[in-house]
């Protein structure tokens, strides 16, 4: 028997989690800001600004009401970016009467407090309205998984039966969800991901080839274990699904908004050119900011963070970025 269901925020990978759940047989009302964008999406069954080929099922219904949006529902998966989660959280505080899981689909760190998204959610959201928070995440383009490209993701919570319930929600034969309880290091992973992405583009736009890549991607990897052990994640989840797995996709596709914002850097574009263009948010840039001051505040050495920090806010040139990296000093691995 489907479940009533609410899917907060229609970009891409919103639509695309709407329609897994919505083939799994539940009932899915999708919320967005935009009227335009209800408007397309009940009349047209499209989302074209997002994914241009993509059409919804019919039983999906958008509004632009967030109280008719979880009305009845007993999960919210929260798909919008992180800037916005602590306000949409403080909404949802004061119209929730009841308790429902919380699943949030989001990647990155909170640019002012540098705090993770299930933390942001257990501060604004009472305790009275969430049987548990599930951190939905892994290497997962919206674009393949609207197209049932075989997928695998990791919903992750301190609460195993909360993980349970969302893996089921969601597992279909293209879409496999394992469990994990080491939420830190899951949305560790999946955010700070996105800055090495942004490194993997740079190095494509420069010009450079695979030798690069991996490094970068390598290097990158242990840079986010470092901090994320600091930050008390398990240091194997981050040879898992959300931490190399996501890593790898989202460095190695120009699906990726934020390989593609490396890309225009490498290419030369100033990042509000590369951010006007994009039309989307790019995590990343944000996330940059915030694992840097971690990284500093922690005292842990990530030096491919500092590079792109050093592109992002202080307009350094990227070559130079590039080869000041490669011309560190020699240390063993």
């Amino acid at each position: 028997m489907g479940r009533k269901l609410a899917v907060l925020g229609a970009g891409s990978w919103g639509s695309a989690l709407a329609n897994v759940l919505t083939e799994n047989g539940h009932h899915v009302s999708i919320w967005t800001r935009d009227q335009a964008q209800k408007n397309e999406i009940n009349s047209s069954h499209t989302n074209k600004h997002y994914l241009p080929e993509f059409i919804f099922p019919n039983e999906i219904v958008a509004t632009t009401d967030l109280k008719k949006a979880i009305e009845d529902v007993e999960a919210i998966v929260i798909v919008i970016p992180t800037s916005g989660i602590r306000e949409l959280a403080q909404r949802l505080n004061t119209i929730l009467d009841r308790k429902v899981t919380i699943v949030h689909a989001s990647k990155g760190l909170e640019r002012e407090t540098h705090k993770r998204i299930s933390t942001i959610l257990e501060e604004e959201l009472s305790s009275e309205s969430v049987t548990g928070i599930v951190a939905l995440s892994g290497p997962s383009h919206a674009e393949e998984v609207i197209n049932r490209d075989l997928t695998t993701i990791t919903a992750a919570s301190v609460d195993t039966e909360s993980a349970r319930y969302v893996q089921k929600l969601f597992i279909n034969d293209y879409f496999r969800v394992y469990t994990n309880t080491d939420i830190i290091g899951v949305e560790i992973g999946a955010a700070l991901k996105n800055i090495i992405a942004i490194g993997a583009g740079i190095i494509a736009g420069l010009g450079y080839g695979d030798n690069a890549k991996a490094g970068l991607v390598t290097r990158g990897l242990a840079e986010i274990s470092r901090l994320g052990v600091e930050m008390g994640a398990d240091p194997l989840t981050f040879m898992g699904l959300s931490g190399v797995g996501d890593l790898i996709v989202t460095c190695t596709s120009p699906h990726s908004r934020n390989w593609r914002a490396g890309y225009q850097l490498g290419k030369g574009e100033a990042i509000q050119t590369v951010l006007d263009n994009m039309g989307m948010v790019v995590e990343g840039v944000s996330t940059t900011q915030a694992a840097f001051e971690l990284a500093r505040e922690h005292e842990i050495e990530m030096p491919i963070t500092e590079a792109i920090y050093d592109v992002l806010y202080k307009d350094a040139e990227v070559k130079y970025v590039i080869l000041n990296l490669m011309q560190r000093e020699g240390k063993a691995e």
